[in-house]
C-alpha cells in the first residue's frame, strides 16, 4: 500500500459515516476562514464529548488548553474558552511538505467558547481557507479528508 492509499484509509476510518449535512456553513472565501457550529450541550460536556470523539477516532490528542484559566491567572476575566489541539500526523504532515508555512495551521485546533447568554460554540479554521492562505494547490484530496474529519468531530456536539 502506498503512502497516499494509507492516508486515505486512515482518513476514511476516522471520518466514519457521520451525517455531515447541515452541520455548518463553510467560511466564505472573502471571510476570516472561521467555521462555527452551535453545540447542543453545556460547555464542559461539549469539551468532553469532543475529546472523546477525537480519541474514539484514534486521532492524536496533543493538548487541551483552558484559556479562561490562563486569563484568570493573569488577573483577566474571560468567558469559558478551551482550545483542543489534535491531529493525524500522516495526513497533516502532507500539508507541510507542500508548504512549510502551513505548520502555522497544523496540528488542527477546535476552539470551544461560551457566550454571555450561555450559548456554546465550536469553531475551527476552514480547510479551503487554509489551502488558499498557504497557496497549497497539490493536496485537494487531503484537504477534503481533513474537512470530513473535522466536520465529523464537530457534528458530535451539534444539535440532531
Amino acid at each position: 500500500m502506498n503512502r497516499r492509499s494509507a492516508v486515505q484509509a486512515i482518513a476514511a476510518s476516522i471520518a466514519g459515516s457521520s451525517a455531515l449535512a447541515g452541520l455548518a456553513r463553510p467560511a466564505s472565501p472573502e471571510g476570516d476562514g472561521v467555521v462555527s457550529v452551535r453545540s447542543a450541550y453545556g460547555f464542559d460536556e461539549t469539551v468532553e464529548r469532543l475529546k472523546a470523539d477525537i480519541v474514539r477516532k484514534k486521532i492524536k490528542l496533543f493538548d487541551v488548553i483552558d484559556q479562561a484559566k490562563l486569563a484568570s491567572g493573569a488577573g483577566i476575566e474571560l468567558p469559558p474558552s478551551t482550545l483542543i489541539v489534535f491531529g493525524n500526523p500522516p495526513l497533516g504532515v502532507q500539508f507541510l511538505t507542500s508548504n512549510p508555512a502551513a505548520g502555522l495551521d497544523w496540528p488542527v485546533r477546535l476552539l470551544v467558547t461560551e457566550s454571555a447568554k450561555g450559548q456554546v460554540s465550536v469553531m475551527y479554521t476552514d480547510f479551503a481557507w487554509i489551502a488558499r492562505r498557504h497557496r497549497i494547490e497539490d493536496r485537494d484530496a487531503q484537504f477534503e479528508m481533513a474537512l470530513e474529519v473535522i466536520a465529523s468531530i464537530a457534528s458530535s456536539v451539534a444539535p440532531k
